[in-house]
């Protein structure tokens, strides 16, 4: 149960259209078919070789900006700060795979396919339901390393649903003791069941408009969680301490229900 008597609340709902891309801020919405967000990486970019193309293996993805049409009808793709200067271009959202693509190979210099799932295509394929931070633990991480702050932070961690109205790590409640266990909780009319703290990769640690690489920043943030773990946290679950956030899993019964910000989260 919540060591709060005031109930969490939601304060934010980021959706990435285009996986390893730009957040959309969003005030509500739906629960996606496979437990995902509706809309959240629902495109994905993959070379010839079937490879990812994302942060971990190109940094000229962090260059890319994506503007999306407020109803996510459209995506307007730019490089300003390349100095190839690619021209900005236009593209039905999510249906226009295929001269979408075609931006991308020219840019990145390769053949790139776009591949769209209306499903998402979430990091982890067991607990593929929207991972959640509370804004305090982004604020305290942000405190860590001059000149970072919360923006910054929430940019590099990529997290979909953000809490308010409690301390550090306090998401750290939603996962169990043991690795089989889950911690069911509701926001708003949804349901959820807490998996696992969320394994962290290279990306974090690169500037998430150049991509340069912020040297000691793994080794700071993991010594960071492991000399300052709340009394709630089941620090068994943390095989090492570079973890942020919460994964979850969202049955197929939870599919098209809202999420609002300010909603509670009730454990």
């Amino acid at each position: 149960m919540s060591t709060l008597q005031v109930a969490p609340a939601l304060a934010k709902i980021l959706i990435y259209p285009i996986k390893s891309l730009d957040p959309v801020e969003l005030q509500e919405c739906r629960i996606g078919p496979a437990g995902g967000l509706e809309n959240d990486r629902a495109w994905a970019l993959f070379s010839a070789d079937g490879q990812w193309v994302n942060g971990k293996r190109n940094n000229l993805v962090f260059m890319i900006r994506a503007k999306y049409a407020a109803d996510l009808s459209s995506v307007t793709l730019s490089a300003p700060d390349d100095p190839r200067k690619l021209p900005e271009k236009t593209f039905a959202f999510p249906k226009d795979t295929d001269d979408a693509a075609k931006w991308f190979t020219t840019y990145f210099d390769q053949p790139v396919i776009v591949r769209y799932s209306a499903d998402g295509v979430p990091d982890d394929p067991i607990a593929s339901g929207p991972t959640i931070v509370s804004t305090e633990s982004l604020r305290v991480i942000s405190e860590l390393f001059p000149g970072m702050d919360v923006p910054g932070v929430r940019r590099r961690f990529r997290t979909s649903l953000e809490i308010d109205i409690v301390p550090a790590f306090w998401e750290d409640q939603l996962f169990g003791l043991e690795e089989r266990s889950s911690v069911r909780f509701r926001i708003g009319d949804a349901n959820f069941e807490g998996s696992n703290p969320c394994a962290r990769c290279p990306v974090p640690m690169r500037d998430p408009f150049t991509g340069e690489v912020l040297l000691g920043f793994q080794k700071k943030f993991s010594d960071y969680r492991r000399t300052h773990f709340p009394s709630w946290t089941p620090e068994a679950r943390f095989d090492h301490y570079y973890r942020l956030a919460t994964n979850t899993r969202v049955a197929p019964t939870e599919s098209g229900k809202l999420l609002k910000v300010g909603d509670k989260l009730v454990i």
